[in-house]
This record gives structure tokens, C-alpha cells and sequence, in this order.
């Protein structure tokens, strides 16, 4: 018999993936509007979060387990105080190390992400998500299905040639520390050999969809909103178009 946990439903969760510049974010906003899911940026949760633990000094990193001491109570004891300083040195070392890791392009340690999903999940109040730029490698992927228990229905998978994302990405200047030309590509180098494997996983299981992202915005989101639109809504539109 299973328990009350196991007969929760679900949320569904589509994993939006796609070279830098590819417009992920783009057609987020689009499918957020149309059908009301929730856009859940990996990248942007980490950046927002390092913003966080760089203004409030005592940080918002107890979301990924890492314990908050204040030292100001009446008779704190040493080892309070100890553990305190440790604590807080341990979050500047991690905030460092994600702000290196972002800037250098390269895949910030999976339970770090996954626990700022989780909690975006769950402070959403919805249950259909939008996972952008998430996983990245395989181990993202398999730590995430692991952690979570949740198989992605599908992914979108923007597919987009380097140069127009090259393009794009510099005539954005959205004054990003990552949206420099050296960033670029090695993000780029870094989706095309641990990315597309994720990908290419999820295409061997039949649930990929590709969008040739290439085209215009409008033309882009005809595709991704046949993809969205639900089955019986598509055949009852095909019949008033006969009729």
C-alpha cells in the first residue's frame, strides 16, 4: 500500500535547453503567459542568490543546508561563536566559488541548484515548471531525477547555430558579468560536450522537442505553442477550421 506521499500528484516539469543566446528566455515568458507555467531559471536563481548572500551579510544559504549562527545573543557560547565564523566562512568560500564558476562558464555543483529549484517549487504555488538552462550535464540530470523523483514530460530543445547565438548574446547587453565574448564561448564549448549528451539521453527515450530556434520570435513560438497546446484542444481546433 502506498502512503500518503506516494499518491501526491506530481508536478510536471518540461526541461527547457539550448545553447547561450538560443532564446530560452524568450519563449519562457511566452509559454508562461499562454499556459501558466511556472519559468524557473537555474542561472538567474544562482545569480539571485549570490546578490542575496553578497547584500544581507547572513545570507539566504540555509536553503542549501548550510547552518545560519547569529552571534549576538546574551551568553553565546565559544563554540557558538566558532561555529558562526566557520559558517559564514564557509558561505563566502561557496558564494566565490559559484560567482568563479558562473563567470568562467563552467557547471555549478548539482545539489546546489537542485536545492534552490526545490524551494522555488515549492514557494511557486504551482505545479507545472519551467526548468531553463537545467540540467546541464548528466550528473545534473541524474542527481536531479534522483533527488526529486520527478522524469521530466519532456524538453524543449532550442536549436539555434553558434554564430546567431554569438550575435545575439553581444546585441543584448543585458550587463551581464557572463556576456563577454571569452564567456561566450566557453559556454558554449561547455553545452555542446555536456549538454547535448543530456539531450541526446532524453531523444533515446522519445521525449525531445526540437525547435530550429533560428527563426524569427513569433515564428518560433507557432511551433512551441503546437507543442504545448493539449491534444483534444488541437482536434477541436482542426474542426472549427473545417467547418
Amino acid at each position: 500500500m502506498g502512503t500518503a506521499g506516494d499518491s501526491e500528484k506530481k508536478p510536471t516539469v518540461v526541461f527547457v535547453l539550448g545553447g547561450p543566446g538560443s532564446g530560452k528566455g524568450t519563449q519562457c515568458a511566452n509559454i508562461v503567459e499562454h499556459f501558466g507555467y511556472t519559468h524557473l531559471s537555474a542561472g538567474d536563481l544562482l545569480r539571485a542568490e549570490i546578490k542575496s548572500g553578497s547584500e544581507n551579510g547572513n545570507t539566504k544559504w540555509e536553503c542549501l543546508g548550510l547552518p545560519l549562527l547569529k552571534a549576538g545573543g546574551v551568553g553565546i557560547h565559544s563554540y557558538q561563536a566558532l561555529s558562526f565564523f566557520i559558517g559564514i566562512g564557509c558561505i563566502l568560500h561557496l558564494i566565490t566559488m559559484i560567482q568563479n564558476m558562473i563567470k568562467e562558464g563552467k557547471i555549478v555543483p548539482s545539489e546546489v541548484t537542485i536545492k534552490l529549484l526545490q524551494k522555488a517549487m515549492q514557494d511557486s504555488g504551482n505545479d507545472k515548471f519551467l526548468i531553463d538552462g537545467f540540467p546541464r550535464n548528466e550528473e545534473n540530470r541524474a542527481a536531479f531525477e534522483a533527488v526529486t523523483k520527478i522524469e521530466p514530460a519532456f524538453v524543449l530543445f532550442f536549436d539555434c547555430p553558434e554564430e546567431e547565438m554569438e550575435r545575439r548574446i553581444l546585441s543584448r547587453n543585458q550587463g551581464r558579468e557572463d556576456d563577454n565574448i571569452e564567456t561566450i564561448r566557453k559556454r558554449f564549448k561547455v553545452f555542446l560536450e555536456s549538454s547535448l549528451p543530456v539531450v541526446e539521453y532524453y531523444d533515446s527515450k522519445g521525449k525531445v522537442r526540437k525547435v530550429d530556434a533560428a527563426k524569427p520570435i513569433d515564428e518560433v513560438f507557432e511551433v512551441v505553442k503546437a507543442i504545448f497546446t493539449p491534444k483534444d484542444e488541437k482536434v477541436k481546433q482542426h474542426r472549427c477550421a473545417i467547418l
